[in-house]
């Protein structure tokens, strides 16, 4: 079978291809512009898997903006991984605004991650950063609240390993801490509230980072707890605990010692009473044994009636009188 469109087709296709690893048209407008990229520069960056319009434009607006850059370099940073439209406009923007920054500085900060086009729009307009509320207590007990705007600039040569907004909010978050702290009264800082300010800046808050601090102004500054007070009424509390525990401690120990002491002395009565009981048997074993006469029982029991006489007087009502009754009857009977 005959197909007559068959060389039209396969001339058709190779044409495309070969427009396709050739960019004619971006190689002519490129020379026009003033841009040196041959042909076979840009097959290869088909072939590389490199979009040479993104490269072949770059190249020309780096050109028109007095930039000296190659393709092999705009093609190697893209190849890394890099933005090379947002390096491009970087470059532009830093050598308008007389900010030293080369092609290699450049593409360091990209490849790590950071916006160098944003970095660079930063240091030519400064940037502010509103602090979260930062509470702090001055030396007389009272609670501050205090809000912050920090104004800063991109440091070009500290946006490679430098810290974030995160470290400069936190640094300056611990000089007002500072600040407050160290002031005798709250009203001295509401007088003064350009002190923290002062204070923080001298500080050095931005070493280390990829910022540089401008300003520091304290937006507002609201009264807080009295957290002296309130710390003072928990410390007496936690005494007033305290002191009644060692009270109620002092007064089971005492109630103890009293049921010890009346123990003891029940033990003693139990004592003297055993001991009572034996004068009977001493008594009678002396008259057995001719110890004792009965005179001398006698003798006994009316010293014994003149003490029982002698205590009723001393304790009236003492129920002796009884007794020395009885040892007046037993002498008169002698």
């Amino acid at each position: 079978m005959n197909y007559p469109f068959l060389p039209l087709i396969v001339a058709a296709v190779a044409l495309l291809m070969l427009l396709y690893f050739f960019p004619v048209s971006l190689w002519i407008t490129a020379l026009f512009s003033g841009v040196r990229v041959s042909l076979l520069q840009l097959a290869f960056m088909r072939v590389r898997k490199v979009p040479p319009s993104l490269i072949v434009n770059s190249l020309i607006t780096s050109t028109k903006a007095g930039l000296r850059l190659t393709a092999d370099e705009l093609e190697t940073h893209y190849l890394a991984g890099g933005n090379v439209p947002s390096v491009i406009k970087a470059l532009i923007s830093a050598d308008k605004a007389n900010i030293p920054l080369d092609f290699k500085q450049a593409t360091a900060i990209d490849l790590a991650g950071r916006n160098v086009f944003e970095a660079v729009t930063t240091s030519v307009n400064p940037k502010v950063i509103n602090t979260p509320n930062v509470a702090a207590v001055a030396q007389d007990g009272i609670q501050l609240i205090v809000i912050a705007r920090v104004t800063v600039r991109a440091n070009i040569s500290q946006l490679v390993g430098g810290a974030g907004e995160e470290t400069i909010l936190a640094r300056v978050g611990e000089g007002i801490v500072t600040s407050i702290g160290s002031s005798v009264s709250h009203k001295e800082v509401l007088e003064n509230p350009d002190k923290i300010s002062k204070l923080v800046l001298h500080k050095g808050l931005d070493a280390g980072t990829a910022f540089e601090i401008l300003s520091i102004d304290i937006a507002d500054i609201d009264i807080g707890e009295n957290i002296g007070a309130k710390l003072q009424t928990d410390q007496a509390s936690a005494d007033l605990r305290v002191a009644e525990a060692r009270a109620e401690e002092r007064r089971a120990m005492a109630v103890a010692m009293e049921q010890e002491y009346r123990a003891k002395t029940q033990e003693a009565k139990a004592k003297v009473v055993e001991a009572e009981a034996e004068i009977p048997r001493a008594i009678a074993e002396a008259f057995r044994s001719g110890n004792l006469g009965i005179m001398d029982y006698y003798k006994m029991r009316n010293v014994q009636a003149d003490t029982e006489m002698r205590d009723s007087i001393a304790n009236p009502g003492g129920g002796g009188s009884g007794s020395v009754k009885s040892g007046r009857e037993e002498g008169r009977q002698s």
